[in-house]
C-alpha cells in the first residue's frame, strides 16, 4: 500500500494517523501540533517515494520514512514521569490516574528538562539518571506542598 501524501479536509494520511497515534501514547502535549504533525507526515511521505524511486523496496522504503517520521521521537519526558510515578510514588498516586498527573507536571519540568541534552538515546546516557532524579525530587516536593 502506498502512503498518501495528499488528503481531503478532515481526513488524515497514513502517515498522519502513525504520528497522531504515536504522539497521543507518547507524546500527549504534542498530538494537538497539527502543522508540526503534517509537515513530518508530509516528509515521511515524500522520503518513501524518494526512496521507492531509487529502487529500494517497499518494506525498506517504509523503515526509512519511518526514520524521518519518529526522528527525535524515541525519549519521552512524559513517559519518563509516568514511570517515575510508578516506580516512586505508586502510595501516593494510583497507577490509573499517573497518565494524568504526569501530563499535568510535564510544564512544571519543563525548566529542568531544557537543562538536558535529550536525544532518542538519552536513556541509555548517565545523564537520564540524573534526569530521573531530579524529575523524582520535584514531584516528591509537589506532593509535600499539597499540589499533587
Amino acid at each position: 500500500m502506498t502512503p498518501k501524501n495528499k488528503y481531503h479536509k478532515g481526513e488524515l494520511s497514513y502517515y498522519e494517523l502513525s504520528l497522531l497515534s504515536f504522539l497521543r501514547e507518547d507524546f500527549p502535549e504534542r498530538a494537538k501540533d497539527v502543522e508540526f504533525i503534517r509537515e513530518r507526515a508530509d516528509h515521511a511521505a515524500e522520503t518513501y517515494n524518494q526512496a521507492i524511486k531509487n529502487g529500494h523496496s517497499h518494506i525498506e522504503a517504509e523503515e526509512l520514512a519511518s526514520d524521518e517520521l519518529f526522528k527525535g521521537l524515541a525519549f519521552s519526558p512524559y513517559n519518563t514521569l509516568v514511570i517515575i510515578l510508578w516506580n516512586e510514588f505508586s502510595e501516593e498516586i494510583p497507577e490509573d490516574d499517573a497518565k494524568s498527573v504526569a501530563l499535568m507536571v510535564l510544564p512544571i519540568c519543563s525548566e529542568i528538562l531544557a537543562k538536558y541534552s535529550i536525544s532518542d538515546d538519552f536513556i541509555d546516557t548517565p545523564e537520564y539518571d540524573l534526569l530521573y532524579t531530579e524529575l523524582t525530587g520535584t514531584i516528591q516536593i509537589l506532593l509535600e506542598d499539597g499540589k499533587l
